[in-house]
């Protein structure tokens, strides 16, 4: 399933008040850092990752390795903040 431009808009809308709940360091994207992302996927659908230290590329290729890994949807990329969704096993967030 890929995200439409109008489910984008409202994930977007919904995480602008949400706070940034995982930060990957100048570790990397450690295990166990991606059992953090998955957990918080699984528990609140839609999520805020900060990628620290790390030049664009950089953090494009982070971006799509946790991607991957966690089976979300990137919502929007700002900077160093990356908007993750995954609709969890009985939803929360109603998507139009």
């Amino acid at each position: 399933m890929e995200l439409s431009n109008p489910q984008r808009r409202h994930l977007r809308g919904l995480a602008h008040a949400r706070k940034v709940i995982v930060t990957i360091g100048n570790a990397g994207l450690t295990p166990a850092v991606m059992a953090e992302i998955d957990q918080a996927l699984a528990h609140h659908e839609l999520i805020k990752v900060r990628i620290q230290g790390a030049g664009r590329e950089t953090r494009q290729a982070l971006t799509q390795t946790i991607l991957e890994r966690s089976g979300s949807h990137l919502v929007q990329h700002i900077g160093h903040v990356v908007t993750l969704y995954r609709a969890a096993k009985r939803p929360r967030i109603t998507l139009p």
